[in-house]
């Protein structure tokens, strides 16, 4: 690529243009009407801009000179005056300036009418700016007739522009990716080109006296495939097909353009081509327009599929009216359902799903069309094959210029894997947690029946050598009684610290006596008011569940007492028809729970890690000074009836 445009390279290529635009030139020539040297159509100044605008600019100061070069050689050759070949020349270097200029500062480059706003900025350049120009100098060329001149050395440049120009790039786009495109688009071309000719040639070579309009209409359908099929390269090609004919016939005395007079006829001609090539240009770019939006649509799309994919989210969208339901090709594969099948109704999805899964899926969704509410939940689905797996579904409404639910959209992502981490760590923080309560059990039996015990024998020995030895001093009997009372104190507490450890209570009296003892406890001991009240408890409770509501208590009251600043507290234990609630409250200094949230003490990670085990939740309310409210609940399964 660095010798891309060497020295020797640039020669060859300005050779080339000057063969090229001398060609041009000569083809110009031969569609001039005589004998007023009329041109309906010039076609030098579009092949030269297209070159330069098909090259880097740092060689245009050497290819604009070699194609006006070519130009003055067919003028001499034409025997065209001096006066003439002066303003022919300046006519053409100033048009090709100002359009390859503007072009390329509009559209940084190559041209691409994929656009109205692509379309209007060329029109403006290179329709009317740079004929504008070169119209004013070129009309100088003739003696007399200044605005007649210009008026048919305006619309000779414009046609040009409008017609070559975009088939000239459009043929260099065709040859840069002619690999991509089958043969028969190109088969389908050249039938096109060859009915189009033999259609102009038949329609511009009758007498003007008894030619039919309809022969000019049969071309509209063939432009109307060209346009649709082969978009703006099409198109033009086509009218350059059809502009070349009817010139050439005008120039031999057929056709329709050929009476009264030559100049009412160039401009008649000229005028004809001009407004058919216009409007068919125009559709052809709104062809282009929509098909550009449609392939990024796709390709947006493919983009979107590809995500979804990878992150495993499938999306959704359903009809609550009609119950259509359409899915996306990710959550075809997740479902494990044929894409060439439509999905079931959402109505007859109850066998994507387990019994449970399903049941909260459908009141979630009701939920959402009643109150407009999105929602998110964890179900468990089943594919097609009968294997489950979890999936987090989200959806929302979407709603009508009524504020009704129009229909519903959301996704559903494969979640089995976190699932199974989720199990895994469950199982983990259960084992983690049986592994403490064994051993705080076994810490509190070796506390209440060795060291209790010892401690016992150590006081009643102390007591019997005290009596046992009479005559002591009263000072060595005060001694022996503050030991005496050191060790009850350290029973005592060995006792308590038994019970906290291990709370042999609950198998023997029940979560709401152990309960009650408890919040006494803290009372007597911590100078905390703790006020228990229960209601509607079942009469058995799983250990596991008994055990976790205790802790939590226990956990709750110590929170309370290490950080409300609170006298009083209260706990409320009660059962509903499908959880048991517990709900611990004080009235102290309180805090802002979203400025604590990552500030979680380990007393509220167990507390959520216990409950999780149990299929627990836990909610904490709280502001700056009015108190803090803990609620715990945890569902009925079966196996707690």
């Amino acid at each position: 690529m660095k010798n891309q445009y060497s020295p020797q390279r640039v020669a060859v290529l300005a050779t080339f243009v000057v063969v090229l635009c001398y060609l041009v030139a000569r083809v110009g020539g031969a569609l001039i009407l005589r004998p007023q040297l009329v041109s309906p159509l010039w076609l030098g100044n579009v092949v030269l801009v297209a070159v330069l605008l098909l090259v880097p600019r740092k060689i245009w100061p050497i290819l604009l000179p070699a194609g006006l070069a070519g130009f003055l050689v067919y003028d001499v050759q034409a025997g065209e005056p001096i006066r003439s070949v002066i303003w022919f020349i300046l006519s053409n270097a100033a048009e090709v300036l100002t359009a390859a200029f503007f072009l390329h500062m509009s559209f940084g480059g190559v041209p691409r009418l994929n656009s109205v706003k692509a379309l209007v900025k060329y029109s403006y350049c290179a329709v009317l700016l740079a004929p504008l120009v070169g119209a004013f100098f070129g009309a100088l060329s003739t003696g007399s007739r200044y605005w007649s001149s210009w008026k048919l050395a305006f619309f000779s440049e414009a046609l040009g522009f409008l017609t070559l120009m975009p088939a000239i790039l459009g043929w260099v786009k065709e040859i840069r990716t002619r690999a991509q495109k089958p043969l028969t688009y190109y088969l389908e071309g050249t039938a096109l080109l060859v009915a189009l000719l033999l259609l102009g040639h038949m329609a511009f070579t009758t007498p003007s006296k008894s030619a039919h309009p309809a022969l000019l209409y049969s071309l509209v359908p063939l432009l109307l495939w060209s346009t649709l099929r082969f978009g703006t390269m099409g198109v033009s090609t086509s009218i350059i097909a059809i502009a070349f004919l009817a010139i050439w016939e005008a120039v031999h005395g057929r056709g329709p353009f050929t009476e009264p007079g030559p100049l009412i006829n160039v401009s008649s001609l000229q005028l004809f081509l001009f407004f058919t090539a216009a409007p068919f240009v125009t559709l052809a770019v709104l062809v282009e327009e929509s098909k550009d939006a449609e392939q990024a649509l796709r390709q947006r799309d493919k983009a979107l599929n590809e995500a979804q994919r990878l992150a495993q989210i499938g999306s959704w969208q359903w009809d609550p009216k009609t119950d259509v339901l359409t899915w996306s090709e990710e959550l075809y594969r997740l479902a494990g359902y044929d894409p060439r099948v439509a999905p079931p109704p959402f109505k007859a999805q109850e066998h994507l799903f387990t019994p449970e899964g399903w049941e909260r899926l459908k009141r979630s969704v009701e939920k959402t069309l009643r109150t407009g509410t999105p929602y998110e939940l964890d179900v468990e689905a089943v594919r097609t094959d009968g294997t489950r797996f979890w999936v987090t579904t989200r959806g929302e409404a979407v709603t009508d210029g009524n504020g009704q639910p129009a229909y519903l959209r959301g996704t559903t992502q494969d979640i089995t894997e976190r699932k199974q981490s989720e199990e895994a760590l469950v199982s983990m923080s259960g084992r983690m947690i049986t592994a403490q309560e064994e051993e705080r059990a076994r810490i509190a039996r070796e506390l209440h029946d060795d060291l209790s015990q010892k401690m016992a024998v150590v006081q009643i020995g102390l007591e019997e050598f005290k009596q046992g030895i009479p005559g002591l001093s009263v000072e060595a009997k005060q001694r022996l009684d503050n030991l005496e009372e050191v060790i009850s104190n350290v029973s005592s507490d060995l006792h308590a610290l038994s019970h906290q450890l291990h709370p042999a209570m609950l198998e023997s009296l029940g979560l709401v006596t152990s309960l009650k003892r408890l919040c006494t406890e803290f009372s007597s001991q911590d100078k905390l008011q703790v006020q228990f009240a229960q209601k509607n408890m079942p009469k058995e409770i799983p250990s596991d569940v008994s055990l976790c509501l205790f802790r939590i208590a226990q956990e709750g009251l110590r929170n309370v007492v290490k950080h409300s600043g609170a006298v009083a507290a209260k706990i409320e234990l009660f059962g509903q028809a499908d959880e048991i609630h517990l709900h611990i409250s004080d009235s102290g200094r309180g805090f802002t729970v979203g400025a604590a949230r990552g500030a979680v003490g380990l007393g509220l990670v167990s507390m959520r890690e216990r409950l999780r085990l149990v299929g627990g939740q836990l909610s904490i309310e709280s502001q700056a000074n009015r108190g803090t409210r803990i609620r715990v609940s945890i569902p009925k399964t079966e196996r707690a009836q």
